[in-house]
């Protein structure tokens, strides 16, 4: 179930990050799955999730560490389960850099966790 959607843009690259309540990963491979097809354009889909006895993350492609357990760490931070956290980029052709990119990712899950109200 879809909890947030928020979206925001840096240096002409576009975020969209999603929240979602899951419980199951093949709920997380279907919304992946979903989201691929809904988005063929996009350059990235990051994402990171925690179930109550598993928990995967991906960079997709991002430099190591820069986005898919910035995401994890969030959510580990908060003490989330059963959480699925998506953010998609449209590349907008400037290179972030490391710290910034890394920034914008856990900014970006943090804006839709809030907006969710998964956090304050």
């Amino acid at each position: 179930m879809l909890l947030a959607r928020a979206t925001t843009e840096i240096k002409k690259s576009k975020f969209i990050s999603l929240a979602y309540s899951v419980t199951t990963t093949d709920e997380v491979k279907t919304i992946i799955s979903s989201l691929k097809k809904e988005h063929p354009k996009a350059k990235h889909l990051v994402y990171a999730y925690k179930l109550t006895n598993t928990a995967g993350k991906t960079d997709d492609k991002e430099p190591a560490g820069s986005a898919g357990s910035q995401i994890y760490n969030l959510i580990a931070l908060n003490d989330l389960t059963n959480i699925l956290v998506i953010v998609i980029r449209y590349y907008g052709g400037t290179k972030l850099g490391l710290g910034l990119l890394s920034r914008t990712y856990k900014e970006a899950a943090l804006m839709v966790l809030k907006k969710g109200k998964v956090i304050d």
